[in-house]
């Protein structure tokens, strides 16, 4: 990128990239007006603290932003800035507080002189291939990183349309090839449910939306194999075979609900409930339940194997019967109610002690022949 010339140029005919990767995970579009994407960035992207910034030191011009051109001339015409929206938003909050004021709630003082200087920006005119490296190492790993998405598809169009290597990509962002490999798959298998209608990002229940969850989760080998999927060097745009778009549809809407069936995600924290998750895709009497009671708690349960939840169930007993023991003293207030469940508990341990003792051979019986004294 050549960045030797920095020209001036007026503020107001700088436009805003709908092409910016952080601008695709939201509802922006060629229809949105310029006041929709300066209150997106106001709302999401800490446009405050930039402002602020300018107002106490002015905007520093050794740091311009870059604006895409073609043989001199921009895209359409216009000088789309490519690197600096955020700067660009807070400039032109300042230059019309009161435009901005219903959302921004904010119309600080600014002297005249550094006003005026903001009517004319330094720039530096680059196009998207010379620049998507710098880009890229700044906000994939740098210091303004992009969400997962958003590098996703950063990642995504310069692979696909400057026809650089995915570890080529990787080397010159500073991540790892094994990152950028899931990151392209994450945005494949996201994009193929769309174009295959199994699953629209915009039906998801929140409003952020975190491709994380998806590329993290594809990459368990359960997850992977509910879902047949490719493997992950598999350069694909359909990562999914087509007899499992119903299984990935459920796995979507697991992972981000959906407004159009009232369905709330069953993952709300990645660890632990994505590896829960895993497991129960594995086991049908874990699916069924899944599928049935939208709990992934119990779930979970009936995926386990049955001998490993007695066990667990029988341990957990005992070690919060010696915590009350331990208690009684200064816990117990002479509650009858207490009492009564204390009563039910010596019935409860008497049926299942009976119990287990029954299904023992007789062999152990005659080890184990007098009950303990419960």
């Amino acid at each position: 990128m050549d960045n030797s010339t920095i020209q001036l140029i007026d503020t107001d005919e700088l436009n805003f990239d709908l092409r910016n990767p952080r601008m695709v995970e939201f509802d922006i579009n060629k229809n949105s007006s310029e006041e929709d994407i300066i209150k997106l960035l106001w709302e999401t992207m800490d446009v405050r603290e930039i402002l602020m910034s300018i107002v106490a030191s002015g905007f520093f011009q050794h740091e311009p932003v870059i604006v895409i051109h073609e043989d001199n001339k921009c895209e359409d015409k216009e000088y789309i800035v490519i690197e600096g929206n955020r700067r660009l938003a807070a400039v032109k909050i300042l230059l019309d507080p009161e435009k901005y004021y219903s959302f921004t709630r904010t119309n600080p003082y600014i002297s005249s002189d550094k006003k005026a200087s903001l009517e004319k920006l330094p720039v530096i005119f680059s196009n998207r291939k010379d620049a998507w490296q710098f880009l890229g190492f700044k906000h994939v790993n740098g210091p303004a990183k992009w969400s997962s998405y958003a590098k996703s598809r950063y990642i995504a169009d310069v692979h696909r349309k400057f026809g650089i290597s995915l570890e080529e990509i990787a080397k010159q962002i500073g991540d790892t090839h094994r990152t950028t490999q899931r990151l392209f798959r994450g945005l494949m298998v996201i994009e193929q449910a769309e174009r295959l209608n199994a699953y629209r990002i915009d039906e998801r229940w929140q409003t952020y939306f975190s491709l994380s969850q998806l590329y993290t989760g594809l990459s368990y080998s359960g997850i992977s194999e509910f879902l047949a999927l490719r493997d992950v060097n598999e350069e694909s745009d359909e990562p999914v075979p087509v007899n499992k778009i119903g299984e990935l549809r459920e796995l979507l809407v697991w992972l981000y609900g959906s407004k159009t069936e009232n369905k709330e995600p069953v993952i709300h924290r990645q660890n632990p409930h994505l590896r829960l998750l895993e497991a129960v895709v594995q086991s049908k009497e874990g699916l069924a339940t899944l599928r049935s009671t939208w709990n992934l708690e119990y779930a979970y349960r009936d995926s386990r194997p049955s001998d490993t939840l007695f066990e667990e169930a029988i341990t957990s007993c005992k070690r919060y019967l010696e915590l009350a023991l331990s208690k009684q003293t200064t816990g117990y207030d002479g509650s009858n109610s207490l009492l009564g469940t204390a009563r039910i508990l010596v019935n409860l341990s008497h049926d299942l002690y009976d119990d287990m003792l029954t299904r023992n051979s007789p062999r152990q019986l005659k080890r184990i022949r007098e009950p303990v004294d419960v």
